[in-house]
């Protein structure tokens, strides 16, 4: 089966501007989204999506034919899940109930059996902005809850902090003073020189067995428009596959039409599950 994985910030739940002003963007980002028919939408910032009986988001699962969930979020700009029944089946499990308030925005685990060994476990994730030092210890908690079901695993979102390879570099320059806080290393600031990009977010999603999609594209094909980046700075919207799962991951595209969809560019993963390895089905423990 080809599973068809989409990555997408909706920037304040696509209803709202940077200042808080309404804005309704929704029906480019429906133009976004259903252009590529994802089995799995993996949405940021959905604010306002749990209010007056989740109309927003049953406004979506109408105008996508897809089924969705929403975690606990404390900041009220959480995480999100869509996912087509057609080819997902029904959800096996969902378990934010522990997972949500460990984190800033909040986040779940849905499972789904598609035949693999062991579910395929998803989590759509936002880590906080405030800094690396919380956003790895948000890391490991995800890396640690997306594995509860078995050794298939996915998590993918704004992970907020620069990704493990070098090049290319952020655009320093676009960085608001408080994003280059929070995303760059600590120094003196007088004696440091020029910014570094703090790398350890995806150096703890990488100690925990996870690849970065566009990563591994990159690796196999030589492709470097891959790793352009997703945001006015830097590749911040990243999926990540557990082991067993990276050999399956066939294609990365970069979305950024309609034009004001959104402050972020999507990304559209395909991945093969003919080419999942299966030899190793542990159970969590």
């Amino acid at each position: 089966m080809q599973l068809t994985v989409m990555v997408q910030n909706l920037g304040r739940g696509a209803v709202l501007d940077g200042a808080g002003n309404s804005e309704n963007r929704w029906p480019l980002l429906l133009e976004r989204i259903a252009a590529h028919r994802p089995d799995l939408v993996l949405a940021q910032e959905l604010e306002q999506w749990d209010r007056d009986g989740m109309k927003l988001l049953c406004q979506a699962e109408k105008d996508l034919d897809m089924e969705g969930l929403l975690p606990p979020s404390d900041s009220g700009r959480g995480p999100g899940l869509l996912y087509r029944r057609e080819t997902m089946g029904r959800r096996t499990a969902w378990k934010c109930d522990d997972n949500a308030r460990e984190t800033h925005h909040g986040f779940g685990v849905a499972a789904f059996d598609i035949g693999l060994p062991a579910p395929l476990a998803v989590a759509s994730v936002h880590l906080t902005p405030w800094g690396a030092d919380k956003a790895v210890v948000e890391a490991q908690y995800v890396a640690s809850r997306v594995y509860r079901y078995g050794p298939y695993a996915m998590a993918g979102g704004d992970v907020n902090y620069s990704p493990a390879e070098s090049w290319p570099e952020p655009e320093y320059g676009n960085q608001k003073p408080y994003n280059r806080g929070a995303r760059t290393l600590l120094g003196d600031p007088e004696t440091a020189g020029p910014p570094q990009a703090d790398r350890r977010v995806a150096w703890k999603l990488r100690q925990n067995g996870l690849h970065d999609a566009a990563r591994l594209v990159h690796e196999r094909t030589g492709d470097a428009s891959v790793l352009a980046r997703t945001g006015t700075d830097d590749r911040i919207d990243q999926l990540w596959v557990s082991s067993p799962l990276a050999p399956a991951v066939v294609s990365y595209q970069l979305l950024d039409t309609p034009a004001g969809a959104s402050d972020h560019h999507g990304l559209v993963v395909v991945l093969d599950t003919a080419l999942v390895a299966t030899d190793n089905p542990w159970t969590y423990t």
